[in-house]
Parts: structure tokens; C-alpha cells; sequence
């Protein structure tokens, strides 16, 4: 495994609403079943800051002592090599897949404790294709032991298929929504897309929420992280403070 140098963003890991907000989703994360140890993040749609919570969600597991792998797998448009280093002739996901690397070639021990990565790799002519074939699962079940979670970071379900078909073989799903830049009809429409691959929904990350107009909440964050009990729980609660 080889190391390499990732470049950080010391900004966000001292804002102390987005330091708050991550340590939310580790808890929940956390919570989660044994058995969910894969994870697919998602979005509905591009520039909804989806690597970036994935990255940063790593990031706050591997810093809480949880060995951690992330996959970079938007292997049509990926963000994660240009943004996180400076590293040149990287293999990736790609190359293991199409059978031209193996999967040690290409998992990288980062400069953060407990958190290995492997990047997209080249853009590939048939992106659906390696997701969907045997490789990827047997790729995910060689690594599942080594690892007390392994993130896969996808594209966005409202724009291809991709993180539909990875979710088939994962334990669970996130998605990641942007405030105010996804219509409600969309977010629908995604979620019951993911639906369809039979695996459970963990919850909603809400990106971007404006703290300025939400300042009087209580559950004011940068991002935040909705399960389906954890609604109930606020939802119970403000009903409490009404009366």
C-alpha cells in the first residue's frame, strides 16, 4: 500500500457548527446495524457538495479512531484527485475493475491516520458496465474485513444509474441534498430510485443550510443528518415545545 500526501481543509475541521455537524453523522453512522459497514453517498444532482460531506465524513471517522475506506467511485466526473492532491500517475478504481491493477496497487495509505482512499482512476468508456459487473462486489468483500467502514462516494443518482446499482451490492445509502437547489419532487424521485435497490436508506444529509435563517433552532448546522428515527424524535419534540 502505497502513503500519499492529501491536501486538507484546516477550515472546516475548526468551524465548530461544521465540526458539530459531522460529529452528528458519526454518531448516527455509528448507531447504524453491525452489518452496515459499506456505504453509498449520493446526490440528486452535481454541485450539491457531495465529496466534500463524503471526504469530511471520512475524515471525522478515521480522526474518531475508525479504520476507514473511501472509494472514490464518480469515475465519470470526480473532483477527489485534483482537490485532495497533488499526486501524479495514481491508479484508481477504474484500473481495478477493468482487470489492470490490483486492489493493493491501488488503495493509498493518506496522511490521515486510519483513512486509506482510492481515487476514480481515468475516466472509463463504460462507467455503468465495471459498477454493475462482478469485479466492484468482489472488490468491496475483499477489502470489507480490513476495514471498519469503506465510503463509496458516487455520482449523482438524479443524473445516471450508477449509485442505484452500487447500492445493490452495499449494506446502505445516504443522500446528500442541497438546501435550496433540489425541488422536493426530485428528492422523491431519487429516494424511491434507491429504494428500488432493496437496501435500507440510512438518512438524508442536508448540505448548505443557511444558519442565519435558522438561527432561533435548535438543530442549526452546515450539514446535518436526518434518519427516519431520528425525524420522529425532533418532530415529537417540537410538538412538545408547542404546548
Amino acid at each position: 500500500m502505497k502513503p500519499i500526501e492529501l491536501i486538507l481543509d484546516e477550515d472546516s475541521s475548526s468551524n465548530y457548527y461544521i465540526k458539530e455537524a459531522f460529529n452528528s453523522l458519526r454518531a448516527n453512522i455509528l448507531f447504524s446495524k453491525k452489518d452496515v459497514k459499506t456505504i453509498v453517498l449520493t446526490s440528486c444532482l452535481a454541485h450539491e457538495g457531495k465529496s466534500s460531506v463524503c471526504f469530511e465524513l471520512c475524515r471525522n471517522l478515521a480522526e474518531a479512531g475508525k479504520k476507514i475506506l473511501l472509494v472514490d467511485a464518480d469515475m465519470r466526473k470526480s473532483v477527489m484527485i485534483t482537490r485532495y492532491t497533488n499526486e501524479k500517475g495514481v491508479y484508481g478504481l477504474s484500473h481495478v475493475l477493468s482487470g489492470q491493477v490490483s486492489n493493493e496497487e491501488a488503495v493509498y495509505n493518506t496522511s490521515v491516520e486510519n483513512l486509506d482512499i482510492v481515487f476514480s482512476g481515468p475516466y472509463p468508456p463504460n462507467p455503468t458496465e465495471l459498477i454493475g459487473s462482478p469485479a466492484f462486489k468482489e472488490f468491496l468483500d475483499e477489502n470489507r474485513d480490513a476495514y471498519d467502514y469503506i465510503i463509496v462516494d458516487a455520482p449523482p443518482l438524479g443524473l445516471v444509474v450508477d449509485a442505484a446499482v452500487m447500492s445493490n451490492v452495499c449494506d446502505g445509502a445516504i443522500l446528500v441534498i442541497n438546501v435550496g437547489h433540489v425541488k422536493y419532487r426530485m428528492a422523491q424521485q431519487v429516494k424511491a430510485q434507491l429504494e428500488k435497490s432493496g437496501k435500507k436508506i440510512l438518512g438524508v444529509i442536508l448540505n448548505q443550510v443557511d444558519r442565519k435563517k435558522t438561527i432561533k433552532s435548535d438543530y442549526s448546522f452546515y450539514a446535518t443528518y436526518f434518519s427516519e428515527s431520528s425525524d420522529r424524535y425532533y418532530a415529537a419534540d417540537r410538538k412538545a415545545k408547542k404546548k
